[in-house]
């Protein structure tokens, strides 16, 4: 016991190693939290992103629950009865041939392994922004995407949605989803949304895959009414956007600067 005492005695001795890189990461939490570049947390790039294009966070902020759009059984229903309880609202048109797709896909494969109980503990609705698909469409991608969740899954847990164009903007304005239509296809941003059971937006969670854990709290955080911060607002501070590669690439300048100051003021 003494020996291993004696160990952990330095391991954060100031001027260690250990201890400026327990600072760092430290103060790199703290200065994320207390000095967040203003566009974390009111709008997020996208790889594709133009004038018009995005999101723009409404945390906090309740949708009209009066709109009404029509079911995949081609009957019209206002949101209101479809969001009772934490509900997990993903913007998408059908008919599109990636990124929706990935989308969706993942989405089911993640809600395999989540451990809520669907219809009850949270439902999800997909709902179609372009105002030119028709139920039947709708009904076509439902019976796909519930066959992909290898357990039992309430049909009515699992909403697809269409509209018209009026109502769909209405819903994309409400939580700040920035789309534009070019030709028979769109270009669009990625999330889903977190509503609580009043409608109100608890969180967004970027990207075409999620976590289990990660829907999981932000089911809880929803069913609570509390407001969960963006996931991804550290993460961007470490990271930019290679429009080249398409991806995001470790921004060595910015971060090997913080580390240099830090190090520095350690000794």
């Amino acid at each position: 016991m003494k020996i291993v005492l004696r160990a952990y005695s330095g391991f954060f001795k100031r001027g260690s190693h250990h201890f400026r890189i327990s600072l760092f990461l430290g103060l790199l939490f703290l200065f994320s939290l207390l000095f967040p570049q203003p566009t974390l947390y009111s709008h997020v790039d996208h790889p594709k992103e133009e004038k018009g294009i995005g999101i723009d966070e409404k945390l906090g902020q309740v949708i009209p629950l009066d709109l009404t759009f029509r079911d995949e059984t081609d009957h019209p229903v206002p949101l209101k009865k479809l969001i009772g309880h934490p509900t997990i609202l993903a913007l998408v048109y059908y008919s599109c041939p990636d990124v929706c797709s990935f989308l969706l896909h993942n989405l089911a494969g993640t809600l395999t392994q989540l451990l809520a109980e669907p219809g009850k503990e949270y439902g999800v609705v997909a709902v179609s922004f372009d105002e030119t698909e028709k139920p039947e469409l709708a009904r076509e991608k439902k019976k796909l995407y519930l066959s992909m969740i290898e357990k039992p899954f309430p049909e009515d847990a699992w909403s697809f949605l269409t509209g018209d164009q009026e109502n769909i903007q209405k819903l994309a304005d409400s939580v700040g989803f920035r789309f534009k239509r070019e030709g028979k296809a769109f270009q669009h941003p990625v999330a889903l949304i977190v509503l609580s059971p009043n409608g109100k937006i608890t969180r967004y969670l970027y990207g075409m895959e999620f976590l289990p854990f990660d829907l999981k709290m932000a089911i809880l955080e929803a069913s609570e009414g509390r407001v969960g911060p963006t996931i991804s607002k550290v993460l961007r501070f470490c990271f930019s956007y290679d429009p080249k590669g398409r991806k995001y690439v470790f921004n060595t300048l910015k971060v090997t600067g913080i580390v240099t100051f830090i190090c520095g003021f350690a000794k």
